[in-house]
């Protein structure tokens, strides 16, 4: 093939240096974009030699590729993860969630506040974390607003606050502030947060033991109080360390051609949760896992002190082995880092980094280090990856490096004792991750597919692939509707969902409703030549299933399975009818087969219940319009495609009828009549 020429052509010339690489299918589109130290071997491996499936799926696409070249392999790290966010590729690892993790933050403001936030901008503000999750950013705040009373109101009140009575707010609203009280403040915030609550705790039981001397009880209760709190917040932990340093500390497994990618949070020496990240990937999995690492820190600034990473997985393709450490429950007591600290600077992983990277690119930071990996991008093309050996045998301690050189803060890959076991665990719960996930996808195929054909077998179906359920729904006869829902091998397919306005049918007859909407239904089926399902379902019971049978066979010559679900006394599926002679149909109501007809049941009623909800509404703003003199079907329409609902109606000022042509008096008239009307019950 000609594209197979062209690709032959460029290996031939690839060159023996770092840089990125981007893969293209036959409409010119970026698939995949990767990083290696030396390009000509790494691109090289694509078009040679047996891949995994996942691999084959995506080389199966490539028709062509770019490369750009880059002085070095922070270069490289730093480009690849610009260009993923630019193009998106289909077969790369992509960080949907990177800008989910909170921060607290302390306003940068003349009276600041202390906010919880997800965006990180340069505005002199100081920020802390990312916190794991919003419940763990607002503990911590709440905390520390009993703690220090910064202003807790978005907008200045014009009067003292609650706040200020129980001692929370300085009340810059009613006195001034000097700006050395909030120095004050906001340097203790920044101690406590950044490990010095100990130092907080101790202050605090002194002010406590002072006030119960002085016959202060109250104030000792709220001091006890706050002491409490801080115990609370700060133990919750699995892993103590001697030090009090941030860190982060990744581990990753793979399995079937899925990664899982765990990050445990340390913050001031303490384990205190994780985030979890599972995704399909079709590179390599070291590189893919270092994309990710890559993406998730341009997201989130706010860096810890030192970032863990384990090494390469022994097997690239299959299930992955963590570290031989990883499996231990309990983790080693502080002495053991002590222990371990002092053989630190013989990991593994960084060191490199002090020779390799020069005094000026280190002060140069991060956001140069961007800038210039963005020009890169401009200039030389497109690309992207995380590739530290020649063919594919990607270095941990070089991915390290990058990373160190790139972030400005120590990035390790240990090698013994406490860290060691740290990252072990890290990919141990990685693993269990991966395994608890192709569990619930067994779980499910059993609750769905398995589910749908069990009950085919209790109806006596020599398949059951395609079931259509229909629920009505009306008041006292009013706005009546009906509804279907599809479910294919026992997952819904709402795409498929119909609604209908009931048309014949005058008051609350639900028989005649079922025999409208069955007609209309599988009279559409047979004219458009749609699929048939292998059984209809009905909400209620030998009526219904009566209805439905005679339009069916009498009238449309269709010999479809009808049955019925009938509920009891708490609106609950109670029982499964079939037939005619409305049979009951025997099944244990632990059985998944029930649990699927109460999923089709409760789904079928939702669908109707909220189109009902849909067409009560409109019939009601109709009816409240039309009721007002002067204004007919042409003007009603006018009104709420302009206004949008009833209530922007009411809220709306004579002026802005103008638009509609409406005049004064007219305007007048429609507010007093929609503000004048008694809310409905």
């Amino acid at each position: 093939m000609d594209y197979m020429d062209n690709i032959r052509n460029k290996l031939a010339l690839l060159p023996d240096l770092p840089g990125c690489y981007l893969m293209k299918n036959e409409e010119g589109t970026i698939i995949y974009v990767g990083k290696a130290k030396v390009l000509k071997n790494r691109v090289r491996s694509y078009f040679t030699g047996s891949h995994n499936g996942k691999t084959q799926r995506l080389v199966a696409n490539i028709v062509d590729f770019e490369y750009i070249v880059t002085s070095s392999n922070m270069e490289a790290l730093i480009l690849e993860c610009n260009l993923i966010k630019k193009h998106m590729p289909r077969y790369n690892v992509l960080l949907k969630d990177d800008k989910t993790f909170p921060y607290l933050k302390i306003t940068n403001e003349a009276h600041p506040r202390l906010e919880v936030t997800r965006r990180v901008i340069k505005d002199k503000a100081k920020y802390f974390g990312p916190y794991p999750n919003a419940y763990a950013a607002h503990q911590t705040k709440k905390l520390l607003d009993r703690m220090y009373p910064l202003r807790k109101c978005g907008v200045m009140p014009k009067e003292i606050c609650l706040y200020y009575h129980m001692g929370q707010c300085l009340a810059p609203c009613e006195k001034e502030v000097p700006k050395s009280a909030y120095d004050e403040i906001i340097q203790s915030i920044s101690s406590f947060l950044g490990g010095g609550h100990e130092a907080v705790k101790k202050d605090l039981q002194k002010k406590m033991e002072e006030a119960a001397e002085e016959l202060y009880f109250e104030r000792a209760k709220e001091l006890r109080d706050q002491i409490i709190h801080i115990d609370a917040l700060m133990e919750k932990q699995k892993i103590n360390t001697a030090d009090t340093k941030d860190r982060d500390v990744f581990g990753y497994a793979v399995d079937k051609g899925w990664m899982c990618v765990q990050i445990l949070y340390m913050r001031q020496g303490k384990m205190i949760q994780r985030h979890s990240s599972v995704f399909p990937f079709y590179g390599e999995a070291y590189s893919d896992f270092m994309s990710y690492v890559t993406q998730y820190y341009s997201e989130n600034p706010a860096l810890p002190q030192e970032i863990l990473l384990p090494e390469v997985l022994g097997e690239s393709g299959g299930k992955s082995k963590p570290p031989e450490a990883e499996g231990t429950a309990e983790m080693p007591n502080a002495e053991a880092l002590l222990k371990e600290e002092d053989e630190q600077e013989t990991e593994a992983a960084a060191e490199e980094v002090s020779g390799a990277a020069g005094e000026d690119e280190d002060a140069a930071g991060r956001e140069g280090a961007a800038a210039e990996s963005g020009a890169a991008a401009i200039t030389g093309g497109e690309g992207e990856g995380v590739e530290a050996g020649a063919a594919g045998n990607v270095d941990a301690a070089g991915g390290a490096a990058a990373l160190q050189q790139w972030l400005g803060v120590k990035v390790l890959v240990p090698q013994r004792g406490l860290k060691k076991q740290m990252v072990g665990m890290a990919c141990k719960n990685s693993s269990v991750a991966l395994d608890e996930k192709f569990r619930l996808i067994e779980r499910d195929e059993e609750r769905t597919s398995g589910a749908a054909l069990s009950l085919g077998q209790s109806l006596g179906l020599e398949s059951l692939n395609r079931i259509e359920a229909f629920d009505n729904s009306n008041i006292q006869g009013s706005n009546p509707v009906s509804a279907m829902v599809v479910f294919i091998d026992g997952k819904p397919a709402r795409k498929e969902y119909r609604k209908y306005k009931v048309r014949s049918v005058q008051g609350p007859d639900d028989y005649e409703t079922m025999r409208e909407v069955i007609r209309r239904r599988y009279e559409r089926v047979l004219k458009e030549d749609l699929p048939q399902p292998d059984l209809i379902v009905v909400d209620g019971g030998k009526g219904q299933i009566s209805s439905a049978i005679d339009i069916l066979q009498n009238e449309l010559g269709l010999y479809i399975p009808v049955c019925g679900l009938v509920k009891d006394d708490k609106h609950k599926t109670a029982q499964l009818l079939i037939g005619d002679s409305a049979e009951p149909v025997p099944l244990a109501r632990d059985s998944q087969e029930f649990y699927l007809l109460q999923r089709i049941q409760d789904e079928v009623h939702r669908f109707a219940i909220t189109f009902h909800r849909e067409q009560r509404a409109k019939s009601m703003v109709t009816s409240k319009l039309d009721s007002i003199p002067g204004i007919g079907e042409k003007r009603r329409k006018a009104l709420l495609k302009h206004f949008g609902s009833l209530k922007k109606i009411k809220e709306a000022s004579i002026e802005d009828f103008r638009p509609l042509s409406i005049g004064e008096k007219l305007a007048g008239q429609i507010l007093e009549a929609l503000r004048d009307e008694e809310p409905s019950v």
